[in-house]
């Protein structure tokens, strides 16, 4: 009686070893990728340069600088939505290229449940 499913010796088959070996370099990749990022710093401004914000890849304000012009007692409002305007403009940078860098290593795998 012939032998019915499983392969020959008990391994994987060669395509199924290949694809594993290449999700643990994607996930190193991934890694480095995520390490290399926190080191960036991203800087945004607003109102044409009254107000600058900087952030680092792990989503921390390192930064806000605020030109005289920008301080003004009477709106304080104004200010407030500036710096407010920055932060989400830096914010959005880290998204952008974290966003970016991924897309880059997986080829647009995106859609793979519990890989990504």
């Amino acid at each position: 009686m012939a032998k019915r499913g499983g392969f020959p010796g008990g391994g994987m088959p060669g395509n199924m070893a290949n694809l594993m070996k290449q999700a643990q370099k994607m996930q190193r990749q991934m890694e480095e990728q995520a390490k290399e990022m926190e080191t960036k710093e991203f800087t945004a401004t607003a109102g044409g340069g009254a107000v600058e914000v900087t952030i680092s890849g792990k989503r921390e304000v390192l930064k806000v600088k605020l030109s005289e012009e920008a301080v003004d007692p009477d709106d304080i409002e104004t200010l407030e939505d500036l710096i407010v305007a920055a932060t989400n403009e830096a914010l959005r940078k880290v998204d952008e290229e974290s966003g970016a860098a991924m897309s880059k290593l997986t080829g647009g795998l995106g859609g793979m449940p519990g890989m990504f």
